[in-house]
């Protein structure tokens, strides 16, 4: 546990435009004491900028990753609905979604299609690339009063729309998804959670979901736009992939795609639009071997860069946060 009297931070928080919030840190060696001394004072510093990267703490290998992320996380959460596989390293420590190196992640929050998502994600890097594969972030709030007011309206109005379909040869496959292949499971799930559902006769899965496209934070109020509407959209994906992929399992079968709240198509001029509004306010620091990046998921969107060489990330969600504590939202339902 952290200390009842909490230190504060060893050294000013550098903040430098086009760069996340930096600290440097002198782990001495012992960079679980270093997390457990100044959990209250870092945490205290997620909220005030939205994320915060730490760098100096040499972590170096998973164990001592995961007893940092428990010290200033003690309560780690699962990884629901992935839309691509992770590894597990051990309980609530997982590593980055695997993505195709050459292309880009785009920004998004973390599970803001679940009803329940993590209100902190910790993520740690264990193997840097030789070049690109930042994590860039992107204040939530700034997005939402740059992109045009026509289209916010519309979909605070009316919320989004996420459709999936599960395939066992891309992305994660339904057993991956949920955390079984139990059919009975799996629709006991989708029920509790407001996921329409039907299994198709080549045996996979196609979901949809309504879920709200802004949030309030429940610490202030403000105004979040809170989503994976361009992320997971199909005009994201790199035209090649995207033909592909419709011509061999069709438009509906697609592994992902968004809608507007009310069930019609989000053209590839919105996704742009949204596309280019988060590059206009994303900030960015490459990765170096031992950082540690702490991110308030629902303040900051987050993004991974494409890159060269191996890389490797280790995440943990969590701090969990209910949609309904977000009001005023959309009603959510099954789509």
């Amino acid at each position: 546990m952290h200390r009842p009297n909490p230190s504060p931070l060893p050294d000013d928080i550098s903040l430098v435009p086009g760069s996340p919030p930096l600290l440097t840190a002198a782990g001495g060696g012992d960079p679980e004491g270093w997390a457990a001394e100044y959990h209250d004072a870092l945490r205290a510093a997620v909220a005030t900028h939205g994320s915060v990267l730490v760098r100096g703490l040499g972590l170096a290998e998973p164990g001592a990753i995961a007893a940092v992320f428990r010290r200033l996380a003690p309560s780690l959460m699962p990884d629901r609905e992935p839309f691509a596989p992770r590894r597990t390293y051990t309980q609530g420590v997982y590593s980055s979604s695997k993505w195709p190196p050459n292309q880009q992640m785009c920004m998004h929050h973390e599970m803001s299609y679940a009803l329940e998502f993590p209100g902190m994600l910790l993520f740690a890097c264990l193997e840097a690339p030789a070049s690109g594969g930042a994590t860039g972030v992107a204040d939530a709030a700034a997005v939402l009063e740059a992109l045009p007011a026509e289209l916010t309206a519309r979909f605070q109005k009316e919320g989004w729309i996420l459709a999936r379909t599960y395939h066992d040869e891309i992305g994660a496959s339904a057993a991956e998804a949920f955390g079984t292949d139990d059919r009975d499971a799996i629709a006991q799930y989708c029920r509790t959670n407001a996921i329409d559902f039907d299994w198709q006769p080549d045996g996979s899965l196609r979901t949809r979901q309504h879920r709200s496209a802004v949030i309030h934070h429940p610490a202030d109020g403000r105004p979040l736009w809170f989503n994976q509407i361009a992320f997971l959209s199909e005009w994201t994906m790199e035209p090649e992939v995207r033909e592909y992929l419709t011509d061999v399992y069709g438009p509906e079968g697609l592994p992902f795609t968004t809608r507007f709240g009310d069930g019609s198509p989000i053209g590839e001029d919105v996704i742009r639009v949204i596309n280019e509004v988060y590059d206009a306010h994303t900030v960015r620091e490459p990765w170096r071997s031992g950082d540690l990046l702490l991110i308030d998921n629902l303040r900051t969107a987050h993004s991974r860069e494409p890159f060269d060489g191996p890389r490797e990330v280790l995440a943990g969600l969590a701090d969990p946060v209910r949609l309904a504590d977000c009001a005023p939202t959309v009603e959510v339902s099954a789509a």
